[in-house]
């Protein structure tokens, strides 16, 4: 049985691996992948092209793509839908796809399911069936699983737009008022504060450049973000580009609304902490002091009983 319990750590090294992969993948430079493919140019035959990619992108890449096909056949188009707009609303992390979303989530289901199949079997001695059976949940929770880790991606760039967008909004607002125009003041924005507010702020702007229509790409950012004080903020100011009201006016109120909204947060959070202490403060701290306080007081009392009780 031990080749087994080898067999399963291995896989479960494995699927620890390709997480950390993808979660320390930073957003590739363009400059550098522009020199990148200008060095591949150079490249003299088909085989030296090929390895000149990184070796995650020659031997993962295939079997993730045959593998995302294979799920694909079961997915259905809501299901695809909702995948790219959570992707979206993660920021699309190390640069996942459809496709390569759906690679990673067969992949941990069959290695999870496997895991589970050669434990049971592994403790149960050859119960096949309860083995099967293990297996298959292990399928569907593995499956599953990836969504609760895009789950806490997205609520960790929503906490940091919303912790952002107070900064940006002074920034904003000042180089509105120092007269430059709002396609200027958004770029400075991009330049000063570097984050995910700063990425969609540069993504809207690349689309404006490009033809697209300046409420139009504020609205995706809108769909992109899913940030209520982000979506206030930027229907007010299509609604000032719509009515003709001066920005610079729009933007100081929208300030002042998040900079209030920003302590009304922190007075909340302030008033949850003594709720939130008093959990650890009951499991951890009174048991320690009651062994303390009243540990001697039980020690001495079993010893009186004891002697009590040979004397008589």
């Amino acid at each position: 049985m031990t080749p087994v319990i080898i067999l399963a750590g291995i896989l479960a090294l494995g699927i620890v691996l390709l997480f950390v992969g993808l979660a320390s993948q930073g957003p590739i430079d363009p400059v550098q992948a522009r020199l990148t493919q200008l060095g591949s140019l150079q490249a003299r035959n088909l085989e030296e092209l090929e390895l000149q990619a990184p070796f995650l992108e020659r031997t993962m890449r295939p079997f993730m793509a045959r593998l995302s096909h294979t799920a694909s056949r079961v997915t259905s188009a809501s299901s695809a839908d909702s995948m790219e707009k959570r992707l979206a609303l993660a920021g699309n992390p190390s640069d996942l796809r459809i496709a390569d979303w759906l690679g990673v989530k067969a992949l941990v289901a069959g290695a999870t399911s496997l895991i589970m199949f050669l434990l049971v079997e592994l403790l149960l001695h050859g119960s096949l069936p309860y083995a099967l059976f293990v297996g298959v949940i292990g399928l569907i929770f593995g499956y599953v699983l990836p969504e609760f880790w895009l789950g806490r991606q997205i609520k960790a760039r929503q906490k940091v737009i919303i912790r952002m967008i107070p900064d940006a909004l002074d920034l904003l607002t000042i180089s509105v008022r120092a007269g430059l125009g709002f396609d200027a003041a958004l770029a400075k924005v991009v330049e000063k504060l570097p984050g995910a507010l700063s990425d969609e702020f540069r993504r809207a702007l690349a689309e404006v450049r490009v033809g697209k229509a300046r409420r139009d790409a504020l609205r995706d950012i809108i769909a992109r973000t899913n940030v209520q004080p982000l979506s206030n903020f930027i229907g007010a100011i299509i609604q000032a580009e719509t009515l003709g009201v001066s920005i610079s006016k729009v933007l100081q109120v929208q300030s002042e609304q998040l900079r209030i909204e920003r302590r009304q947060r922190a007075e909340e959070m302030a008033a949850k902490a003594p709720i939130k202490m008093l959990f650890p403060l009951v499991g951890c701290i009174f048991p320690a002091l009651f062994v303390v306080i009243l540990g001697p007081a039980i020690i001495t009392m079993v010893r009186t009983f004891s002697i009590n009780h040979v004397g008589q």
